[in-house]
């Protein structure tokens, strides 16, 4: 069906970034191929997704901007993912890493102090987690931002 294509798509999408993002030495030509993945992958989770595999597109694509040090796309996104969050009440893991995201955006632009804010209220939103092994994965995580 077309969800199903929709779906197939966003999940190809969305690991094809990840693969991308761990990658050493990439080359101009697959920056450019993350930036569009990730912008494909969450088109097609807003053609059939929850406000769940919204906001974690929206996360992935400030991630690959954060990455790529493009400060200003990676701010924009890391807002709309935590404001998805906020309007939608989504907590545990994901408003813990949607404050991760805005850390590290704020760090490519400079910005240290807010930077510092949103480590402080990731740690804080990362009490709720659930799951150990993720509490422990965003300690890590926020500990590879650069504020």
């Amino acid at each position: 069906t077309e969800g199903d294509s929709h779906k197939k798509f966003a999940v190809n999408c969305f690991n094809l970034v990840w693969s991308l993002i761990e990658k050493k030495d990439r080359t101009k030509e697959e920056d450019d191929k993350m930036v569009h993945a990730a912008h494909a992958s969450r088109f097609h989770w807003g053609e059939i997704g929850t406000p769940v595999e919204l906001e974690r597109g929206e996360w992935q694509i400030s991630r690959v901007y954060s990455v790529l040090k493009r400060s200003e796309p990676a701010l924009y996104h890391a807002k709309r993912c935590l404001e998805i969050c906020r309007e939608n009440n989504i907590g545990d893991w994901d408003i813990a890493f949607a404050h991760e995201a805005m850390a590290r955006a704020y760090a490519v632009a400079g910005q240290k102090e807010e930077s510092r804010k949103h480590i402080e209220l990731a740690q804080k939103a990362g009490e709720q987690i659930k799951e150990k092994g993720d509490r422990d994965y965003l300690l890590t995580e926020l500990g590879t931002i650069d504020s």
